[in-house]
């Protein structure tokens, strides 16, 4: 069956992807810098309005995926809170300097995790030996791993992600992600032979505030408080639409 993820950064993106079909969420915040952990009362209220598994991202910072210990036990301290709080599963990852995966720090997501699915992200995408990590991956009991293939795009990425599909070998799911949309979908899913995909689904949203202040923005100089990018439910329907039209072509090719 293909599964449609959707990237959702607040509870307005929850929404949308929610009411335009999508499978499973993964909640987060700051999707400007690659995303980061969400709230614990956005995943309260994500909770409350829907029965779709709920994945959280656990990132505690923006940057590179080398941590230290403070910064790993941060990380493993909401991977607890966020099974607490009624999540599905968790979205981890982790790197050496040397660009391999951190196998310690993935094995103890693992355990904080418990029976809670575990996602790598894209920190995949920044690693030295794709195949090797792959296989370090399955060692660590990762469910999937999130990645484009390690190019700029799932679409520029299908190369890879068909090799890593063929060796997974149904030991753990590859979910090609980043630029996915109604467009390339149907294409990378062939293509790839993968049967879930993540999206974000974004539009601009514009603020409904009719007072608007200039000259006094809340974060760099040329951000715009009255605009942000949010899912779009009929962005998320087009995605489901293609990646449901003529099934068939691609289980044929199983």
């Amino acid at each position: 069956m293909m599964k449609l993820e959707i990237c959702a950064g607040n509870l307005m993106s929850a929404r949308a992807a929610i009411a335009g079909g999508a499978d499973r969420l993964e909640l987060c915040c700051s999707l400007e810098t690659g995303g980061l952990t969400p709230s614990m009362g956005l995943l309260h209220a994500v909770r409350r309005l829907t029965a779709l598994p709920l994945h959280v991202l656990i990132r505690e910072r923006n940057g590179d995926f080398l941590y230290d210990d403070a910064e790993k036990a941060v990380m493993l301290d909401d991977i607890r809170r966020a099974a607490n709080a009624g999540a599905d599963g968790v979205v981890v990852g982790g790197l050496t300097a040397e660009g391999r995966i951190d196998t310690h720090f993935a094995m103890a997501c693992r355990q904080a995790a418990g029976g809670l699915s575990l996602t790598f992200h894209r920190a995949f995408d920044l690693a030295a030996q794709p195949h090797e990590a792959l296989e370090m991956l399955v060692d660590c009991g990762c469910d999937r791993v999130l990645t484009s293939g390690q190019a700029a795009t799932a679409e520029a990425g299908i190369g890879l992600l068909r090799q890593l599909h063929v060796q997974a070998q149904g030991r753990i799911i590859v979910l090609p992600g980043c630029g996915v949309n109604a467009r390339n979908a149907r294409r990378i899913l062939l293509e790839t032979g993968c049967r879930e995909l993540h999206a974000s689904a974004k539009t601009m949203a514009e603020s409904r505030m009719s007072y608007r202040r200039s000259g006094a923005q809340m974060g760099t100089a040329e951000a715009d408080d009255y605009h942000w990018m949010a899912t779009c439910a009929e962005k998320v329907r087009e995605i489901k639409h293609m990646m449901n039209t003529h099934v068939s072509d691609w289980v044929s090719k199983d």
